[in-house]
């Protein structure tokens, strides 16, 4: 596998786990939570499940609009930017080619060290527009396919996330009965989610576990403490 083709993966696998981790991660925790909650104030299943469900239905919709929205704002971010940079490499060349001669002095080159780079940079006005991008702005071209993908993969996360901590609801008819269930399969499932999360991120996989775990069990035992209180 060459190079190109290995970076590439890594940014495309890169945005696909955060928008994972972001739908799972609220999946599991939410759903559990509510479905806690409600086994402290009720005793049929019913209630939960259909409460559950419909939370499940109207959070993966809510998740995936909100990563849609945050797609789109990016990619209109970098071509709103991007017009920008055009615009002032063709009226103002001077004062462009002396920030992409400030960028390379920030990494420790002289003038007489970058300025044969710049003078090539300045004959390559897409390259010249590319390099300002990525390291003036710090901005990587978005693929304006990006929101439609986001949203589908944080909704799904979030879908299959909350339907973990649902289905011993599903299964017995007591409320009491099935949180113990739910709790030992959702904190299970919150400990793998947050090792496999530490894994791809490269965070230290434990400690990524230990800090998944101890956020859904907080969430979860505040909702159903509040609701056993209330009821």
């Amino acid at each position: 596998m060459t190079q190109p083709e290995s970076g590439e993966q890594h940014f495309t696998a890169s945005a696909s786990v955060r928008d994972v981790v972001i739908g799972m991660t609220d999946g599991l925790t939410v759903p559990f939570a509510l479905a806690a909650g409600l086994s402290g104030a009720v005793t049929s299943t019913g209630i939960i499940v259909t409460a559950g469900l419909a939370e499940i239905a109207a959070g993966s919709i809510a998740m995936g609009l909100g990563g849609y929205l945050a797609a789109k704002s990016e990619a209109e971010h970098y071509a709103s930017e991007r017009r920008r940079e055009e615009s002032e490499v063709r009226t103002k060349p001077e004062i462009e080619a002396k920030e992409v001669a400030d960028v390379f002095r920030s990494y420790g080159l002289t003038p007489q060290e970058s300025a044969p780079i710049v003078e090539a940079l300045r004959k390559r006005p897409k390259a010249w527009i590319d390099f300002m991008m990525r390291f003036e702005l710090g901005l990587e071209p978005v693929n304006p396919a990006r929101a439609r993908v986001s949203a589908l993969t944080i909704g799904g996360a979030y879908i299959v996330g909350g339907l973990i901590p649902l289905s011993p609801y599903m299964a017995i008819a007591d409320a009491r009965a099935a949180l113990g269930y739910s709790v030992a399969i959702t904190l299970s499932a919150l400990l793998g989610f947050g090792y496999a999360k530490g894994r791809f991120t490269g965070a230290r996989p434990w400690r990524s576990a230990f800090q998944t775990l101890v956020i859904g069990g907080i969430a979860a035992a505040a909702a159903f403490l509040i609701a056993r209180a209330i009821s």
